[in-house]
């Protein structure tokens, strides 16, 4: 497989006041490195605050203005820039809002799907495409004319999905596509993108639902306080978890309720209250020392990393 997407070495800051007009730089996602290839579904999976939607802005160019981003984000070899990202947004690469509230309430779902276009022969073709894909999602020809209030919430998703795909995107990036959803609509959004995968489409969808990571993608990057701090295969996530690496993965798979559903004490460290070493520090059943002042990178073995001195060389 050709790899698509390459995020180095990104971090995400913003310029916060605080008390008596004083500035500091909060820093929401540090040294964050991962990759997808053509045709696989890269999960990035994370709690709420973690910085995944930002990753996800990131990458499409649409962070706030204040946003200070250093790193590099490369598309099939090549670094982008904001210019880059703006000329391919939409085109090669697609996004999936988070809510369906990104559909216009004042255009009828054909309009809006089928977007601007320079002449009537242009929108021909376009409808014709549109018409094509809907009808693939199980979206029949009265969709076209009904205002987004008229959906259904499965509907409402498989027009969002169904809008991404009429550019021929080479990658998908999905932000929470499953939140809301029942457990029918849940398994029929996954399908969406197996089927995008199954047409050679990577396919970034950033969730904190385990459950539907475990289910449609390949490998899982595990976010922690704005730090990818795993990436594992899919088929570690099973038995006791012994093929997982780093220890809060562990502590995330056995949490799970057919797991035994072992709690650990503490949280995750807000932006801002990041010890000085590992972000995972103080809840680490296994620190070392130096785990203490000292903040690990992320180690490449063979398909996953982690973050985490255990794995270094003659550690």
């Amino acid at each position: 497989m050709d790899k698509l997407l390459d995020v180095e070495n990104v971090s995400i800051s913003f310029i916060q006041y605080t008390q008596g007009l004083n500035q500091r730089n909060l820093k929401v996602i540090t040294d964050l490195t991962l990759d997808i290839n053509e045709g696989e579904i890269l999960a990035v999976l994370g709690s709420s605050g973690s910085g995944k939607s930002l990753l996800a802005h990131a990458i499409m160019g649409i962070l706030p203005e204040n946003a200070q981003l250093n790193g590099k984000i490369k598309f099939k070899g090549k670094d982008l820039s904001q210019e880059d990202k703006e000329e391919i947004r939409g085109s090669k690469i697609a996004f999936i809002p988070q809510s369906v509230n990104f559909l216009d309430p004042l255009m009828k779902i054909s309009d809006q799907a089928i977007g601007h276009t320079e002449s009537e022969e242009e929108k021909k073709s376009k409808k014709i495409k549109q018409r094509e894909i809907f009808e693939h999602y199980n979206l029949g020809p009265e969709v076209d004319e009904m205002y987004p209030f008229q959906l259904s919430g499965g509907m409402a998703r498989r027009v969002l999905v169904s809008t991404a795909l009429l550019s021929d995107p080479e990658l998908v990036i999905a932000d929470e596509p499953t939140p809301g959803l029942d457990e029918k609509t849940v398994k029929e959004t996954l399908n969406h993108f197996r089927h995008m995968k199954e047409d050679n489409i990577g396919v970034l969808l950033i969730t904190h639902d385990i459950h539907a990571a475990l289910d449609v993608a390949d490998r899982i990057g595990i976010f922690y306080s704005g730090y990818v701090i795993e990436i594992a295969e899919t088929k570690d996530f099973t038995g006791d978890g012994e093929n997982l690496l780093h220890p809060y993965t562990k502590a995330l798979y056995k949490a799970l309720p057919a797991n035994g559903f072992e709690l650990k004490k503490g949280h995750q460290p807000l932006h801002g209250e990041i010890p000085e070493g590992c972000p995972y520090y103080n809840r680490c059943e296994m620190a070392f020392d130096r785990c203490e002042k000292e903040r690990p990178q992320l180690i490449s073995l063979g398909n996953k990393k982690v973050r985490c001195f255990k794995y270094e060389e003659g550690a």
